[in-house]
């Protein structure tokens, strides 16, 4: 389940951008000003950001460069009312990777946001399989052999960003960071609670956990035991 952050300052375009890629299974966090917006790229990591080049108290364009000054790679779609030759050069030229500019429709939104994150995607395919469980993310189907496992979104999310970076140990804080958004008021706990759920509805009697505790460290998909 991508997560996306959204800096906007029309607050009804963000809500109805939020609402829409909400509705197509993305983590959505949001910002309103420029500087809000680089508050919460310096603190968060995202898999795309939607930046308009319009801001309140810092612009889109020093937005994005600041960003990229972090050597940050994240794919940015800089969402605009501007539209000559000049202004696109000017946008690339800071380090955007597209350009939309309003008005535009929902879909083309989506379509391009598709299009940015399979560049940087490791596991572009909407089916990820191991240790003989099938997850659909567009289906939201989860089955480990021929049985259906029925999960909680939060619990599609974290197992979805486990097994797309299978082996890869992350922090309960970090797990918190990718898959809850900023606003969340969850804690460290929820990340034990959910993982103790999904090891409940998932694993085999007499089997070793598909997610191990890594102790001290944080969790893992363990695509091997």
């Amino acid at each position: 389940m991508p997560k996306i952050l959204v800096i906007e300052d029309d607050a009804g375009l963000n809500r109805m951008i939020r609402e829409w890629l909400s509705f197509e299974r993305n983590e959505v966090d949001y910002a309103e000003n420029g500087k809000s917006g680089l508050e919460k790229l310096q603190c968060y990591e995202y898999d795309c950001v939607i930046l308009d080049w319009e801001l309140p108290e810092m612009s889109g364009i020093e937005v994005l460069q600041k960003f990229r000054s972090m050597g940050r790679p994240t794919p940015v779609l800089m969402l605009t009312g501007k539209s000559t030759i000049s202004d696109k050069e000017q946008g690339f030229d800071s380090g955007a990777d597209d350009y939309l500019t309003k008005p535009f429709h929902m879909k083309e939104l989506s379509a391009r946001l598709r299009a940015l994150m399979r560049r940087v995607s490791i596991n572009v395919s909407n089916v990820v399989e191991a240790k003989g469980i099938r997850l659909d993310s567009v289906s939201f189907r989860v089955k480990r052999g021929e049985e259906d496992i029925q999960l909680l979104p939060k619990e599609f999310a974290l197992l979805e960003f486990l097994m797309r970076h299978a082996d890869q140990v992350f922090s309960a804080e970090t797990l918190l960071n990718r898959v809850w958004s900023a606003d969340s008021d969850a804690t460290i706990d929820a990340i034990t609670t959910c993982i103790k759920r999904i090891r409940k509805k998932i694993d085999r009697e007499g089997s070793p956990s598909v997610i191990k505790t890594v102790h001290g460290v944080g969790y893992k998909f363990d695509p091997t035991n």
